[in-house]
């Protein structure tokens, strides 16, 4: 009957010793729950002991001696685990979550600075100390501009923070100037919005920055488009002054209409002392009772409903989550990612302040940490892909570096290579890439740590029309965001390699050298005729011998010569030579 009564029949040692461990550790279960294996409740406890009870005198001390000893050495294996798991937890650097995982051996190959690391790096050193010393001097001489302009002119200075113009004085990124806005006011004087990409390889105007300073309206105000940074608060604003100005002119009964920059190729001026493109004062009217832009006039103002709602929540969005609110209206995604732009210039923010972002595409890895919205990123322990660079720029903060040089490759396998061979270890440098033609996000990175830590860029890019292209980007910007041009370039980014003078010098096996196609050559005419490319004479030889000879090659041509060449015997005597340009 007693065995009846036992729903887990055990041998009598075991039910004995497990019994007496319970008691030890004075952790009974729930009555009538069902335990884990290994242990009773209480129902089961009181049956065992009613067992004991009615056995022999005898056989019942031997018994119970038998299971104490079990349960007292069962404990002190318990213990032991115990004060094992505390010491391995106190030494873990893991979370107290994750203190009880193994620690396993490291695999990480140890690669420590090149024996000539002095020697290659002697001509990048310089050039890093005459970049540092030419920002000083224009700092120096920003400041003394600055107080001269007031002591001559007093509160009706029109000096360039009164002018509006927020630029780089130097190529190097100093001396940086603000201006100041009233969110959704215009920044110029008012042609059509975006320009098609049929006019983007358009030959682009140059004026020199006194012509666009003596450019002003009757108000004195500047006639280029430029933005400037935006809290959300700022951004609401404009938005709400947009929509006020619209009730207004539907309460008058004219409809309604929006005033919208042009970003048109034609309306894209490169000023050489800033080394950028920026965009000029035309502007286009997008009228809701017009048929053909009534579709596109609605898109707009559903955008910027759309846009308040996420900036009054203080939450990011990416552009494809915009787009799936309202599918129906926009039908394709382009249509709602070219009006962030338009909004963009319309309120006077950079883009990212409207708090819409595209998806990571750059990485970054080297000699750099920082701190990303509160948590410490070590870029030289990110695992070999090393880090995505996050869209969310602004909440990157306390940058610290010990970098020579950065590293700009175009292609996400060259960087692989150098993140492989842990070439910023032999090299303190850092590596970055944005996998082709770059993201904003990746342009916003580059141009804030060159101009934080004040140390070179040197480009690796290909020997094709399309690698200057997408190098010319980073430095003077891109036509379709001239308008946010002051933050998303880096000046005097010096060409590395791959250059079609490389390909003779370094005996480049025929094989490795492709045929330009009647595409190619025709890109390749068309940036010779492009300012930012025609004020570097060096660039201008290279390009020109490049359309000559038809012949392009890629970074990963290189590894013809053995898989690790680049890491090996490429990059290092480029650097020890002082090969750029």
């Amino acid at each position: 009957p007693l065995r009846a009564l036992d729903p887990f029949p055990l041998p009598p040692t075991t039910r004995l010793a497990t019994a007496a461990y319970q008691l030890l550790r004075s952790a009974p279960s729930t009555p009538f729950t069902r335990n884990r294996p290994g242990e009773i409740n209480a129902r089961q406890h009181r049956t065992r002991v009613r067992r004991i009870s009615i056995m022999p005198p005898s056989k019942r001390t031997k018994r119970t001696m038998d299971s104490l000893a079990t349960a007292t050495a069962a404990a002190s294996v318990a213990k032991a685990a115990e004060s094992a798991n505390a010491k391995a937890a106190a030494s873990s650097s893991l979370s107290p979550k994750r203190s009880n995982l193994p620690s396993l051996p490291s695999k990480r190959r140890q690669v420590k600075l090149a024996d000539d690391a002095d020697q290659v790096l002697a001509k990048c050193r310089k050039l890093r100390d005459a970049l540092r010393m030419k920002a000083m001097k224009d700092d120096d001489s920003d400041d003394s501009d600055d107080s001269d302009g007031d002591d001559k002119k007093g509160s009706d200075s029109s000096s360039s923070d009164e002018w509006g113009m927020d630029y780089d004085s130097s190529p190097d990124g100093g001396g940086k100037k603000k201006k100041k806005s009233t969110p959704g006011t215009a920044k110029s004087d008012p042609d059509t919005t975006a320009g098609d990409s049929n006019s983007k390889w358009a030959k682009t105007q140059q004026l020199s920055l006194s012509e666009l300073k003596s450019q002003v309206d009757e108000n004195g105000k500047r006639k280029i488009v430029e933005v400037v940074e935006m809290n959300s608060t700022e951004v609401m604003e404009g938005i709400e002054n947009v929509a006020v100005a619209v009730a207004h002119q539907v309460m008058a009964k004219q409809g309604f209409r929006l005033e919208i920059p042009s970003r048109a190729a034609s309306n894209q001026i490169y000023v050489p002392e800033l080394d950028r493109i920026v965009l000029g004062d035309k502007r286009g009217m997008r009228t809701f009772l017009n048929v053909k832009e009534s579709r596109k006039a609605a898109i707009t103002t559903r955008v910027l409903q759309l846009l308040h709602a996420v900036l009054g929540k203080r939450i990011h969005i990416t552009k494809r989550d915009l787009f799936y609110t309202d599918v129906k209206l926009f039908v394709d995604q382009s249509d709602s990612d070219g009006v962030l732009d338009d909004v963009a210039t319309m309120i006077g923010c950079t883009r990212s302040n409207l708090h819409v972002v595209a998806s990571d595409k750059g990485l970054v890895v080297g000699r750099i940490s920082f701190f990303e919205d509160g948590d410490f990123i070590d870029c030289t322990k990110m695992g070999v892909g090393g880090k995505a660079i996050p869209p969310y720029i602004d909440k990157i903060e306390n940058i610290q570096s010990d970098a020579e040089f950065i590293l700009l490759v175009e292609k996400e396998a060259a960087y692989m290579r150098m993140a492989e061979d842990r070439f910023y270890m032999r090299y303190p440098c850092i590596v970055i890439t944005a996998k082709g033609q770059p993201d904003v996000a990746s342009r916003m990175f580059l141009s804030r740590i060159a101009s934080e830590l004040q140390i070179p860029v040197l480009a690796l890019v290909d020997s094709d029309p399309y690698g200057l292209k997408i190098l010319s980007v980073y430095m003077s910007g891109s036509k379709n965001m001239s308008y946010d041009s002051a933050s998303l370039t880096t000046p005097d980014i010096k060409w590395l390699g791959l250059r079609p003078s490389d390909l003779n010098r370094y005996d480049l096996p025929d094989q490795c050298r492709l045929k330009m196609t009647d595409n190619d050559i025709k890109t390749g005419k068309e940036l010779l005729q492009e300012a930012f490319i025609m004020k570097n004479p060096e660039w201008m030889k290279e390009l020109q011998r490049m359309v000559k000879t038809k012949e392009k090659a890629e970074i990963q041509a290189l590894s013809s010569f053995g898989f690790q060449y680049v890491t090996e015997e490429y990059l290092p005597r480029k650097l020890r030579e002082g090969d750029w340009i």
